[in-house]
């Protein structure tokens, strides 16, 4: 199953108050893989230019959706996306003071907070017990990376470019996966070129409605 637009909006809404909820949003709107994001360091995200290097996923994380370990990509932040993390490197410096001596510099984006690293397994646990206190129906953490590549196509994103956000071993394979969400489009893309081409035959619209 894979949330609707509607459900993953009210899945964010609802964890606003969560120590990681950055994480959770970066998952919903980038589709990264869980092992991405327990891996992901600061020296690779550039807040600047909104750019983050994405680093090759742990091979099993990888073998769940793409059949190639090649994952290796940047990826473009929206401005939100690049405030959300700015304000969490300030969390997370606030945190590294409070510890003092006994911080842990792993250099990742995400960690506990001692800064120690996170293991890929707890933030699928977490997203279970979040999921399930938001009254959301039910869907792994691997889900989110699932709505996100079926907003991304909805929203008229070329399955290139959905391809190379996912790290996906090829754009066939990107639409093999969201065949559904493939044959919408194509349908609506027949339907706007059948509207756009002016016809003398064509029925005026109705200017009542």
């Amino acid at each position: 199953m894979v949330w609707s637009r509607q459900h993953c909006g009210a899945f964010l809404d609802s964890i606003q108050a969560e120590r990681l909820y950055v994480l959770f949003e970066l998952a919903a709107y980038t589709g990264l893989r869980r092992s991405e994001l327990a891996g992901l360091d600061w020296a690779d995200v550039d807040l600047a230019t909104r750019r983050v290097h994405v680093r090759q996923a742990q091979v099993d994380d990888v073998l769940d959706d793409t059949k190639s370990e090649d994952s290796e990509r940047i990826i473009t932040l929206d401005k939100a996306r690049a405030e959300s993390l700015k304000t969490w490197r300030k969390t997370q410096l606030t945190e590294r003071l409070a510890w003092g001596a006994e911080w842990t510099d792993s250099g990742r984006v995400f960690t506990r907070e001692d800064g120690t690293p996170l293991r890929p397994a707890w933030i699928s646990v977490r997203f279970d017990t979040l999921a399930a206190r938001a009254g959301l129906p039910p869907i792994t953490l691997h889900g989110l990376r699932h709505g996100a590549a079926t907003m991304l196509l909805a929203a008229g994103q070329p399955p290139k470019v959905v391809s190379e956000i996912l790290g996906h071993s090829t754009v066939a394979f990107t639409m093999d996966v969201y065949t559904e969400v493939a044959e919408e489009l194509a349908e609506s893309a027949a339907e706007a070129l059948a509207a756009y081409v002016p016809r003398a035959s064509r029925k005026p619209a109705d200017k009542t409605l």
